[in-house]
């Protein structure tokens, strides 16, 4: 089954911020990391479990996948996979940053 992708606000923030931070010194090398989170979150379509649980949620719903050293956080809701946040691998999360 082919799970629908949609972008929060807050993660189409995240995915600017990080391009216009690391277009500072490369503007190949941050569309190469853009262009590799949104292939990575298309993948979720097809599967969206082979993300690992959130440590600091555990919740099965919410899962993320990491791309260079940025964590793509998303929500499993039926037939839909929400991208909720993609933040740096070091930042921990809570519930109030999803998007």
């Amino acid at each position: 089954m082919a799970y629908r992708i949609v972008w929060s606000p807050k993660a189409i923030d995240d995915t600017d911020s990080i391009a216009l931070y690391i277009s500072r010194d490369s503007t190949s090398y941050a569309a190469a990391v853009v262009r590799k989170i949104l292939n990575t979150a298309r993948s979720l379509e097809s599967f969206p479990f082979a993300g690992r649980v959130v440590p600091e949620l555990d919740d099965t719903n919410i899962r993320e996948r990491l791309v260079y050293s940025y964590r793509i956080i998303y929500r499993i809701e039926e037939t839909t996979v929400t991208v909720a946040a993609v933040i740096h691998g070091k930042r921990l999360l809570d519930a109030g940053q999803l998007g």
